[in-house]
């Protein structure tokens, strides 16, 4: 039995994002937000504390990587495009490893800000299996170190001024917000509002608690638990609903859910709403989710995708992080993303047979 006509179309549609990501070319993407420092800590939990019912971590191996913007940062240059980063760091020892990082990899970090006296965002992950097992590594703890002070006046200033500076001629802004100071009010505002006067598309990765910093962008990215979070709040029937209440409440032109082994929805004001459903079997983690669906929503707009291929590229994109064997030092590549693409055309012209 040979693929139905909407199989056929969506076998055909892969093929052609396959050849798409195989001749992109460089393009500047601006992107401004939070910078971190990644930690992971693994190692064997065979026993419970005596003096509270918590696991005891047994450390064979600890591993950094950069983070937020910088993890996005570094997705797009992997997937052939030009990221320019705009943040902050602290003079500390994370903010200059994350800078040696970078750098290392040929990100351009000549946006980056380095504030004496502040402290550089850390997140680290205790990740535990019991010893034996050859997998079912779990998360048992993450700790943060933050700056809760807000960033001095004139570095945040000085730092939207060189984004909006560099907006001419980019194919896009990505706004990575996390609560942690870069973007304010003010400051996004501001932004978005250069954006569309250049008309530079703007994708939003924010916090709940910051909806209000994303009015009037082109793609906002969620994953499923933040918009069930948002139905109950919108007293809303089902996510749908929500969606639509949120597209216009905000002034957003696409909301991207992103479901895990549910795969990727993009609700679109006035248009059809698209689903891509996920291939995969087996989910190893979702570290790190949001980070590639910007990256692919960005690769999209570079290359003129619809809303179908960038639904698509997207859930491609997840999939890749949701196979992979450890969070650290993972980098969403070019050559994975045309091979995962490729698999899952395969796949279902093999199951049509």
């Amino acid at each position: 039995m040979g693929m139905n006509d909407d199989d056929a179309r969506v076998h055909d549609a892969l093929r052609k994002l396959e050849n798409d990501l195989k001749s992109i070319k460089p393009s500047k993407v601006l992107l401004v937000g939070d910078i971190m420092m990644d930690c992971y800590i693994h190692g064997f939990a065979n026993n419970l504390n005596s003096r509270a019912p918590v696991p005891v971590l047994k450390e064979i191996s600890r591993d950094e990587d950069v983070g937020a913007a910088a993890h996005v940062a570094r997705g797009l240059d992997s997937l052939g495009l030009s990221s320019q980063l705009h943040g902050v760091v602290g003079d500390d020892g994370p903010g200059l490893a994350v800078l040696d990082m970078l750098d290392a990899e040929g990100v351009d970090t000549s946006g980056i800000a380095v504030l004496e006296d502040r402290i550089t965002t850390v997140k680290t992950r205790l990740l535990g299996a019991r010893e034996g097992l050859v997998r079912g590594e779990q998360l048992l703890l993450r700790w943060d170190i933050e700056d809760e002070n807000p960033i001095p006046e004139h570095a945040s200033e000085k730092l939207i001024e060189q984004t909006i500076n560099a907006l001419p001629g980019s194919s896009c802004l990505i706004l990575s917000d996390y609560g942690l100071g870069v973007l304010n009010d003010e400051g996004a505002a501001r932004l978005i509002s250069a954006a569309k006067k250049h008309n530079v598309p703007i994708i939003a990765d924010p916090k709940l608690t910051g909806l209000h910093r994303t009015k009037g962008v082109d793609w906002v990215m969620f994953q499923s638990k933040g918009l069930e979070l948002m139905r109950r709040r919108l007293g809303s029937p089902t996510g749908t609903d929500a969606a639509i209440k949120l597209l216009e409440t905000n002034d957003w032109k696409h909301l991207v859910i992103l479901e895990g082994q549910d795969g990727v929805t993009i609700h679109t004001k006035g248009a059809d709403t698209v689903h891509v459903p996920c291939m995969l079997e087996d989910i190893r983690q979702m570290i790190g989710l949001i980070d590639a669906a910007a990256v692919a929503v960005a690769t999209a707009i570079s290359l003129g995708l619809t809303v179908d291929e960038t639904a698509q590229l997207a859930n491609a994109a997840s999939e890749c992080i949701l196979t992979a064997d450890r969070t650290d030092r993972f980098v969403l590549r070019l050559d994975d993303m045309i091979d995962r693409i490729g698999e899952i055309a395969w796949s279902l012209q093999v199951s049509k047979r």
